[in-house]
């Protein structure tokens, strides 16, 4: 069992709380049984499990190999939750790109240009999990896809959801070969989200709340929509927003089927 704050092994785990460590090695921290879980259930590999038998007493059976014991003090040290079930992994994260993306034959993307916050994408990802979406695509991201909060947020859909980081100009010329429709979530010349048909193959287009799309996305849309406001607020919270109109797409290609 590790006990000493300043091992080597714990030092390491440290630094890969930051996002230019996590490029470096090409290591991911995974925290809690049902992340860890999930990242298996999709093939992740994990190199090593630390856990805490203070906190977990129940050893997980899924993973015997590479498991090292640390004290409740030293797990303090390393987790990055404020209440944790006592296990965390370091993996190697998935490789994916858009020339290794498996599309069905209808295939429904979510492009997401210069997301900020990790929790943001992190309910996006639950969102496109549960809407069964084939790929988010993060164009020129200002976040980390595999920040530990984003992990957290996504509960573990980070590794259900093929996730392809790359730039708006790689991921329009992706979409436009594969004869995706674009749909831009922006304000001008643009038709309620109700209206719109989703049938079709489509990538549902999402920017910053702060600045909205760019103007390359908004060139290349085959169509601006808007979702109405009744209230006073002009604006929704990108992941709300997201979620919105990707359920209408999956609403209109059920009734369709």
């Amino acid at each position: 069992m590790i006990t000493s704050k300043t091992n080597p092994q714990i030092k390491a785990l440290v630094r890969l709380q930051k996002s230019s460590e996590r490029r470096k090695t090409n290591r991911i921290l995974i925290e809690g049984r049902r992340e860890i879980e999930r990242a298996i259930a999709f093939n992740v590999i994990i190199e090593t499990l630390y856990y805490c038998p203070d906190l977990c007493p129940d050893i997980p059976k899924w993973l015997t190999k590479n498991r090292i014991a640390v004290s409740k003090e030293v797990f303090e040290k390393i987790a990055y939750r404020s209440e944790s079930d006592g296990l965390l992994a370091v993996s190697f994260p998935p490789e994916t790109s858009l020339e290794k993306l498996q599309l069905s034959q209808n295939p429904l993307i979510i492009v997401l240009e210069a997301v900020e916050k990790p929790g943001n994408l992190g309910a996006i990802l639950r969102t496109a999990d549960a809407a069964g979406a084939d790929a988010i695509l993060v164009c020129d991201p200002l976040t980390d896809i595999y920040n530990p909060n984003t992990i957290r947020s996504s509960l573990g859909c980070v590794f259900s959801v093929p996730v392809v980081a790359c730039s708006s100009n790689d991921a329009i010329h992706w979409l436009k070969s594969k004869k995706i429709q674009i749909f831009a979530t922006y304000l001008e010349a643009s038709i309620n989200y109700l209206d719109a048909s989703f049938t079709m193959p489509s990538a549902i287009v999402a920017g910053t709340e702060s600045t909205g799309l760019s103007k390359q996305w908004i060139d290349a849309a085959d169509q601006n929509l808007i979702i109405p406001m009744h209230g006073i607020t002009d604006s929704l919270n990108v992941s709300v927003s997201t979620a919105i109109v990707l359920f209408e797409a999956l609403r209109q290609r059920q009734n369709r089927r």
